[in-house]
Order: structure tokens, then sequence, then C-alpha cells
């Protein structure tokens, strides 16, 4: 599981609370160097793995999204560890705007791929992804998830492909996972066009610079 500074917490958290079981002594947290790395609300999580210390030959390569996701877009090192891992890894995965950086890295040219709404169908096309609408995305050995609490989804997805259906279950029984939420305003379709404009004024600085940083990886190619 990638770490970066400007990660979203709960991209990583989400995923690994129910990923944990299926590796629990070969789930690593992995960062450029090892060590404390800050989310994009403040907290931070723990590195316990370098790019250089990481097993060459995974089963999930899985990389979260966040505000700092534009700039592991651009960054070479990050770009270079993924290509390198994926060359090899049974499944390439992601949530929320994690996806962007797999597309900056080349892995998702001719894959369906998902993520969060505000860049969804505007950013993954310069990547040479086919945008879909869903919560999960399966295509071949990639999976894609939409954006922050889709990774919970993702993670009993994956669960299911890996140990199968009655584990993956068994999971979301014992994580309560029974979502009601208070409003129904968790797409922009359901929350309707005001509450949509205020959220894209949130996401704004997100949406231009994931652009910029794609506008620059097809420039490059």
């Amino acid at each position: 599981m990638l770490l970066y500074p400007g990660m979203t917490a709960l991209d990583v958290i989400g995923p690994q609370a129910l990923l944990a079981g299926l590796a629990p002594d070969s789930l690593y947290l992995v960062a450029q160097t090892p060590g404390p790395v800050p989310s994009d609300t403040g907290v931070s999580l723990l590195a316990t793995t370098s790019f250089a210390d990481c097993p060459t030959d995974l089963d999930v390569l899985f990389v979260p999204g966040g505000d700092g996701s534009p700039t592991q877009m651009r960054d070479a090192t990050t770009l270079a560890f993924l290509r390198d891992r994926a060359s090899r890894a049974r499944w390439i995965t992601s949530v929320c705007t994690g996806s962007l950086i797999l597309g900056a890295a080349g892995l998702l040219v001719g894959y369906r791929a998902t993520s969060h709404w505000c860049v969804r169908d505007t950013v993954l096309p310069l990547l040479g992804a086919t945008p879909v609408d869903q919560r999960v995305v399966f295509d071949r050995n990639r999976a894609t998830s939409a954006g922050i609490s889709a990774g919970i989804d993702f993670a009993l997805a994956l669960s299911a492909q890996l140990r199968g259906e009655n584990y993956a279950q068994t999971a979301q029984l014992v994580a309560e996972y029974a979502p009601h939420p208070p409003f129904e305003a968790g797409s922009p379709a359901l929350a309707g066009p005001a509450i949509t404009r205020e959220a894209m004024a949130i996401l704004r600085g997100l949406v231009t610079e994931a652009r910029a940083a794609a506008e620059t990886t097809r420039l490059r190619k």
C-alpha cells in the first residue's frame, strides 16, 4: 500500500482494515523513505517500508488518492516504482484519485476505470483509460474504485476475488458495514446542482492540478 504526502488517510485505512487479515505478516505500508507520512487532513500514517525494501513480487499493488495525488502524478521516482512492481503484480488497484497516479504511470491505458467523480470523466481519458461511473470497476487485473468511502466497497470486492465471497461477507459483517447515510447526497446526481457546486468549489484546486498533471504526462509520451 503506497503512502505519500497529501494522501487521504481513509483511502488507506478503510481498505487496510479489511485486507490486513488476508496478509497478516506481509502487508507493507510503503513510501519513498520509512517514517511518518502526513495525509491531506494532517493525520500521519507510518510507512514501514521503503521503495527499495519493498518486495519485488506482489499479490496486490495499491494506490490511494488525495490532494497530493497531482504531485505524485509528476513524481518520477514514484511512477518508476509503480511501473516496476506492476509489471509482476497479480492485482493493480486504487481508491479515489489513486487511479490518476496509476494512469500517469501508464498503467491504465486501454482499461476501464473509475475515480472520484470530480475527475473521473475529465482526467482519466487524458491518461488513456475509459471512465466508468461505478463504485468499483474490475478490468482484467486492474481494480479501481470511486472516491474515499468506496475504498471499503473495493476492499470487500477484492477480498472476494482473493479468498471467496463467504470470506468477504464475513469480513463485512465483522465490520458491521451496512451503511445508511443520513443524507442522499453521495453523488452529484443525488446531491443536485446547488450542493454539487459547493463541493466543486472545495475540489476545484485538485481538479485543476490533476488535469494539468495529466496533460504534462500526455505531452511527455
